[in-house]
C-alpha cells in the first residue's frame, strides 16, 4: 500500500530506508536494497526537487535526508512511521540488516511492537 502513496515500489523503499537511517547515499540505498543505482538516483533527485529530501556533499559522496525547513516533512515521517511500525519484525530485519552505526553493549537489533488491543 505505501507503493501506491509514494508512486512506485523503488520510492517507497527510498522512503523507507532514509526513515530508517536517518541520512542516506545513493549506492548504499542501491546495494541494500537490492535495487539498480539509476533507479534510487532517479527518486531522490524526484523528491528532492519536490522539497522533500535536501542533500549535501560529504566528500564526493552525496548524503540525503529529510527537509527539516518543509513544513510537511513531519506529517509524511508521521505517515512513513505507520507503514514502519506494521511491517512484520522480519521483514525489517530483511530490508534493513546493514549496520550503519555502532550499536550499544546488550541493546537489541530490533523490538516486536505489542499489538494494542
Amino acid at each position: 500500500m505505501i507503493e501506491t502513496i509514494f508512486g512506485n515500489t523503488t520510492a517507497a523503499k527510498v522512503m523507507l530506508y532514509l526513515f530508517h537511517y536517518g541520512e542516506a547515499y545513493t549506492t548504499g540505498i542501491a546495494q541494500d536494497m537490492g535495487m539498480a543505482r539509476s533507479q534510487v538516483q532517479k527518486q531522490l533527485d524526484r523528491f528532492e526537487a519536490g522539497g522533500v529530501l535536501v542533500s549535501k556533499l560529504m566528500g564526493k559522496v552525496r548524503i540525503y535526508s529529510f527537509n527539516p525547513k518543509l513544513g510537511v516533512t513531519k506529517k509524511i515521517k508521521e505517515l512513513i512511521q505507520v507503514f514502519y511500525d506494521a511491517m512484520p519484525l522480519e521483514e525489517k530485519e530483511k530490508l534493513f540488516n546493514v549496520r550503519r552505526r555502532p550499536r550499544r553493549k546488550g541493546k537489541p537489533v530490533m523490538t516486536k511492537v505489542k499489538n494494542e488491543n
